[in-house]
C-alpha cells in the first residue's frame, strides 16, 4: 500500500494507538526511579499525554487517579476521592451557576448592547466595545459562552457597516480571498443563533437599499482597495472577541478554571497560605487584564485598519454612512429589549451582590466581613453558595399581595430565577471533574515525594535572575497551552513551578501566579481554546491571521504579567521575601547555607 494510505489509517486510529502504546513506551519509568516517586510520575505521565492529545475525553481521563493512584499504592482511595469536590470547585460551581442565570433571563445581551451604544461606531471604538464587554461578560461567564454570545451581534454590525461578506471578497479580487470563500459557506450560519439577529439583518436588507441605489462613482482600484480594507476590519472584530475572553477570564477567580487550580493547589501545598482569595486576586489581576486589554486593542486596531484619523475628525462619506445604519442597528436592537423587567433586575442585584460579597469578604488591604464569624470558617465558597441558592427561590415575576385577594386572578404557577433544570443543562460538570483529577494529581505528587524529587534536580534554575525566570515560565506555558487544554497544562505544571520556587529559595506565588495567568495567553492557533475554534468556525478568518495577531498578543501578555508581578504584585504578597507558610512542605531541602544564600541575589534583583 502507498505511504499516504497507510498514514491516513493510522491516522484515523492514532487515539487508540496511543492508548495502548503509551504505557508501554513509560513503563521504564516505574524501573528506574525511586518506587514511589517513579510510579506518581508513570501515573501523571500518562494522564498528560492523554490530556494532551485528547485520546480520551478530559473529564475521563481526569477521573483515572481514582483507579490508578490507589490500585499502584501511591494514595489511598479515601484521599483521592474527596480531592473531587473540595471547597474550591464549590467556589466555581457557584459561579456557573450564577452565570447561567445571567443566560436564562437574557442581561448578558443587553450589557453588550449598552456598552456598544456608549463607545461609538468607528471601527476602533467598536473594537474597544466588543473587547471591554466580552472581558467584562468572561470574568462572571464562561468564555466559551462569551464569544458564542457576542459574534452573533458582531456579525450584526459588520453586515450594517459593509454589507454582505460573499459581495465583499468578490469586490477584493484576491486569490487569497476566493479561497477563504470557499471555506466561508461551510460554517457561518451557526454563529446566527440569537433570536434577534434575523430581525437586525431585516434591517439592514430595508436600510440597505437605499445605499445600494446610489451610483458608485469610484474607479475599479478605488472600490478594490475600500474592499480590503473593510474585509481587513472584518476580521480584526472577529478576532479581537475570543482574544478579549480570554483576556477577561483571568481577572476572577471563578473566570476560569487555571485559577482555581491554583488556590486548589497552594490550599494541599501550603494550608497556611491565605494570600489568595477573590478579593485579593481580583485587586490583583483585574488591573492587570486592564492593561493587556488596552495593549490588545492598539494592537488589533493598528493590525486591521482601526487606528486612522477617523477616531479625532468627522467625515461625511461612505464610511460615515455605513457607521450611521450600525449605529442605528444597534439603537434598535436595544430598543427592543425594551425597560429592565423584575427578572433582569433581580438578577442584576444578586449578581451585584455575588461580587461585591466576594470582594469584601477577606480584601486583605482592608478589614472584610469575615471578622463577624468564627474565624476561618467562612469562605469564598460558602459565600458563592449562599447567593447561588437564593436564585432557586427567589420569584421571576413581581410579587403581588392583590393576587392573594383576587378571585379572578390567573394561577399561573411560580417561576424562581432559576430552576435546577436550567442549571443541570447550563454547568460543565466535566470541567468540575477536570479541577477534581487536577487536586488529586496535585495531592499524589505530593506525598508520593515526586514533586520534591523534581525540584531537587531543578538547581541549575537558582542562576537564572528570578525576574528573567518569571517571564521564562510565562512564556513556557503560553506556548504550551496552543496545544494543550489550559486546565490540563496548569495541573501538570504547577507542582514542578512550586517546587522550582522553594528549592531556589523564591516566594513560590512569584513563579505560580505568573505561571496560572499565562496558562490563559493562549491566541495563536484556533484549536488553542475553544473562543478561538468557535471564531475560526466562522470560516473570515485563516490560521495566519491568528498567528501573526497572536504570536504579538503572546509577547504583549508576557511583558505585562512581567509589569504586574515586578510592581504591585510584590507590595500586595510580599514577593521579595520567603515566606514562613512555605517553610514546613520542605525543611530538609530549604535551610541548608546554600539554599538560603540563594535569597540575597533574589531581593537584589528585585
Amino acid at each position: 500500500m502507498k505511504i499516504s494510505v497507510v498514514s491516513k489509517k493510522l491516522w484515523c486510529v492514532h487515539k487508540q494507538l496511543i492508548l495502548l502504546l503509551t504505557p508501554l513506551v513509560f513503563l521504564p519509568l516505574l524501573f528506574t526511579l525511586p518506587e514511589k516517586e517513579g510510579k506518581c510520575l508513570y501515573v501523571v505521565v500518562l494522564m498528560a499525554m492523554f490530556w494532551c492529545t485528547e485520546a480520551l475525553p478530559l473529564a475521563v481521563t481526569a477521573i483515572l487517579p481514582v483507579c490508578l493512584f490507589p490500585t499502584m499504592g501511591i494514595l489511598p482511595a479515601k484521599k483521592v476521592c474527596p480531592q473531587y469536590f473540595i471547597e474550591t470547585n464549590f467556589l466555581f460551581l457557584s459561579g456557573l451557576v450564577m452565570a447561567s442565570s445571567i443566560e436564562e433571563w437574557g442581561l448578558h445581551r443587553r450589557i453588550a448592547l449598552k456598552v456598544l451604544t456608549i463607545v461609538g461606531v468607528k471601527p476602533a471604538w467598536l473594537i474597544l466595545g466588543m473587547m471591554l464587554t466580552s472581558s467584562f461578560l468572561s470574568m462572571w461567564l464562561s468564555n466559551t459562552a462569551t464569544t458564542a454570545m457576542m459574534l452573533p451581534i458582531a456579525n450584526a454590525i459588520l453586515e450594517s457597516l459593509f454589507g454582505d461578506l460573499e459581495t465583499l471578497k468578490l469586490k477584493c479580487k484576491s486569490p487569497e480571498d476566493h479561497e477563504s470563500a470557499v471555506i466561508n459557506g461551510q460554517s457561518s450560519v451557526k454563529l446566527h443563533s440569537l433570536p434577534s439577529v434575523p430581525s437586525e439583518k431585516q434591517i439592514l436588507s430595508i436600510e440597505g437599499t437605499d445605499a445600494a441605489e446610489q451610483p458608485d462613482l469610484r474607479t475599479a482600484e478605488e472600490i478594490r482597495s475600500e474592499s480590503m480594507y473593510q474585509l481587513n476590519v472584518w476580521k480584526g472584530f472577529l478576532i479581537c472577541i475570543p482574544y478579549a475572553a480570554s483576556i477577561g477570564g483571568t481577572a476572577t477567580l471563578t473566570g476560569t478554571a487555571p485559577n482555581l487550580i491554583l488556590i486548589g493547589q497552594l490550599k494541599s501545598y501550603f494550608p497556611d497560605c491565605d494570600l489568595i482569595n477573590f478579593g485579593s486576586w481580583f485587586a490583583f489581576a483585574f488591573p492587570l487584564m486592564l492593561i493587556f486589554l488596552a495593549l490588545g486593542w492598539l494592537w488589533i486596531s493598528f493590525l486591521y485598519g482601526g487606528l486612522n484619523t477617523r477616531l479625532c475628525f468627522a467625515r461625511h462619506d461612505r464610511r460615515a454612512q455605513a457607521e450611521a445604519r450600525a449605529k442605528a442597528v444597534i439603537e434598535e436592537d436595544y430598543r427592543r429589549l425594551g425597560p429592565l423587567n423584575f427578572a433582569e433586575g433581580a438578577i442584576s442585584f444578586f449578581f451585584v451582590l455575588f461580587a461585591v460579597l466576594l470582594f469584601t469578604r477577606d480584601p486583605k488591604f482592608v478589614t472584610g466581613w469575615s471578622v463577624l464569624f468564627k474565624q476561618g470558617y467562612v469562605s469564598d465558597a460558602v459565600t458563592g453558595v449562599i447567593i447561588v441558592s437564593i436564585l432557586f427561590f427567589f420569584p421571576s415575576q413581581k410579587p403581588s399581595f392583590r393576587w392573594w385577594f383576587d378571585p379572578q386572578a390567573s394561577n399561573t404557577p411560580y417561576v424562581p430565577l432559576l430552576s435546577w433544570k436550567k442549571a443541570q443543562d447550563s454547568v460543565p460538570w466535566n470541567i468540575i471533574l477536570l479541577l477534581g483529577g487536577g487536586f488529586a494529581m496535585a495531592k499524589a505528587c505530593e506525598e508520593s515525594g515526586l514533586a520534591s524529587w523534581i525540584g531537587g534536580h531543578l538547581q541549575p534554575l537558582a542562576e537564572v535572575p528570578p525576574a528573567a525566570a518569571v517571564m521564562l515560565i510565562t512564556a513556557f506555558l503560553a506556548c504550551f497551552t496552543e496545544f494543550a487544554s489550559n486546565t490540563a497544562t496548569i495541573i501538570i505544571f504547577l507542582p514542578v513551578i512550586a517546587e522550582m520556587a522553594m528549592h531556589v529559595s523564591v516566594n513560590p506565588l512569584y513563579f505560580m501566579i505568573p505561571a496560572t495567568i499565562g496558562c490563559s495567553y493562549a491566541f495563536m492557533l484556533p484549536v488553542s481554546t475553544p473562543p478561538n475554534s468557535i471564531a475560526f468556525a466562522s470560516g473570515h478568518l485563516m490560521v495566519k491571521d491568528m498567528v501573526r495577531t497572536g504570536i504579538v498578543m503572546n509577547i504583549l501578555g508576557v511583558l505585562s504579567v512581567a509589569l504586574a508581578m515586578n510592581t504591585w504584585g510584590i507590595a500586595m504578597f510580599d514577593l521579595n521575601s520567603y515566606p514562613e507558610w512555605a517553610h514546613p512542605i520542605n525543611k530538609t531541602a530549604l535551610f541548608t547555607d546554600k539554599h538560603i544564600s540563594s535569597v540575597q541575589p533574589f531581593n537584589a534583583t528585585l
